[in-house]
């Protein structure tokens, strides 16, 4: 099961994509990491389909990589009364932390953190900014607002307060018994929602250790604001473009997408782009054009990784848009303007012996006609130094540990293999050549470069460069 292509695919299961058929299906189309949404389901649900797929896994021989996406703290409205409000734009209404049914001068909004945020001209965003409204009289036991933008709102629909710093932390205890329970199955990645702050990633990092990768989920300005030091505490960034479209104007959204995916290939951070991808193909056999190109677009950024929703999780056409996905995937990789544009955002090479020798074995590969990088990594960080440099050359990352294979399926380019260490050269070059064999990278006399670090098994040593005839 070796892709032919780079950048990888994330699928969400759900109602559409359950049982072991569905998700064979999906992974054979090219599912590389499956998303288990943690805001639906049961735990037994997502029980089953992780034993679904390790029992996948050991079907195929091959790593597939598992990540938990966590809820979060949900802000909505409280109950209504017969279920439902019109607001007019220009009317003026009062919500209240406290009350019963509510009405247009009393409608319940249980967060007192939204109260104590908030201030005059504050936006108030009801149902993904659908209903608009302008905080005039802030308090903190009641808002007055005026509706700016009118609309029906009903029972528990969804607020934002762009802008707003809330003093919420992104675990609830709901997430952090969720946490525990993916943690205990064994979950490659743990997604975080609603990062606001460098501390929030601290908090999740202390639960998880090194259990897991961690992503930090991108959906607020607050996290623009603090990026550099929130991409230096994860392990890898969702671009969570719904969210984030609500509360940043939408006209931002695209470039804000571009300057995330170029931080993190600069800090060597894996980067999901996220959120309505194919979103056509939830109740359609086929995508807009102009979907298809904003696919396009995530991948001659460089994206690590682009992520299917509802489109594989509820949708009419799971295995279908998975598929469609792969499809633009390759063209994309295929067309002759995409490696120009890959290499003009190639970020300089860091400082140190260890970033020099991965970028040097991606550039010795390039120019010597190698079919073929591979990597020896202990936890991962070897592979990660070459993929940064997205060289054209497919990456073969051999390690011993089966949980780092699972989670390099996430890095851009990375083809990764549960190998035994060498113990020396000789050994390396004889698991290296045959390892490139058994998974269809080479044939007799092929050149392959292998990138390591010595002594063997040491986590993060990049200091070996070595050119082999297979």
């Amino acid at each position: 099961m070796r892709r032919s292509r780079h950048a990888k695919i994330v699928a969400t299961l759900g109602p559409a994509s359950a049982g072991l058929e569905k998700i064979r299906a999906l992974y054979l189309s090219g599912v590389d990491i499956f998303r288990l949404n943690f805001s639906h389901g049961t735990h037994e649900d997502h029980a089953k389909a992780y034993g679904c797929i390790r029992g996948l896994e050991r079907e195929c021989g091959r790593p597939i990589g598992i990540l938990q996406d966590l809820q979060g703290p949900k802000l909505r409205i409280g109950s209504l009364e017969e279920g439902r409000l019109v607001l007019c734009a220009g009317e003026t209404v009062r919500f209240v932390t406290e009350g019963t049914k509510g009405k247009k001068q009393s409608i319940p909004l249980p967060h007192p953190e939204i109260f104590a945020a908030v201030h005059p001209g504050q936006e108030l965003l009801i149902d993904d900014g659908r209903v608009r409204l302008n905080v005039t009289e802030p308090g903190h036991g009641e808002i007055v607002a005026q509706v700016v933008v009118g609309g029906a709102i009903s029972d528990h629909k969804g607020v934002n307060v762009p802008g707003a710093m809330l003093n919420l932390s992104p675990l609830t205890k709901k997430d952090r018994a969720d946490l525990a329970f993916g943690i205990n199955l064994g979950v490659d990645w743990v997604a975080l929602s609603f990062v606001q702050k460098p501390s929030d990633l601290i908090e999740a990092r202390a639960l998880i250790g090194e259990a897991a990768g961690l992503i930090a989920k991108i959906e607020t300005p607050m996290a623009l604001d603090r990026i550099d030091d929130i991409i230096g505490l994860s392990d890898g960034v969702m671009v969570a473009r719904g969210d984030l479209g609500v509360e940043i104007p939408p006209e931002e959204v695209p470039g804000r997408q571009k300057e995330l995916v170029r931080a993190c290939r600069l800090a060597g951070k894996s980067v999901i782009v996220a959120t309505q991808m194919l979103d056509s193909m939830v109740a359609g056999p086929t995508p807009t054009r102009a979907e298809t190109s904003d696919v396009a677009t995530a991948i001659y950024d460089g994206a690590d990784a682009v992520m299917l929703s509802a489109e594989s999780a509820s949708g009419a056409y799971p295995v279908e848009a998975v598929a469609m996905m792969d499809r633009i995937i390759k063209s994309t990789e295929r067309h002759h303007l995409y490696r120009s544009l890959i290499d003009a955002s190639r970020p300089d090479v860091e400082n140190t012996a260890a970033h020099a020798v991965a970028a040097g074995g991606a550039d010795l590969a390039s120019t010597v006609g190698a079919k073929v990088i591979i990597g020896f990594t202990a936890g991962g960080t070897t592979a990660g130094r070459i993929s940064r440099s997205r060289p054209p050359v497919p990456i073969l990352a051999l390690t011993p540990d089966e949980r780092v294979a699972r989670r390099l399926c996430l890095s851009w380019g990375v083809h990764s293999a549960v190998s035994s260490d060498p113990s020396g050269y000789e050994e390396m070059t004889q698991i290296a050549t045959a390892a490139a064999h058994h998974e269809g990278f080479v044939r007799s006399g092929d050149l392959a470069v292998v990138v390591s670090g010595v002594p063997f098994g040491l986590t993060g040593a990049t200091n070996n460069l070595r050119l082999v005839a297979c």
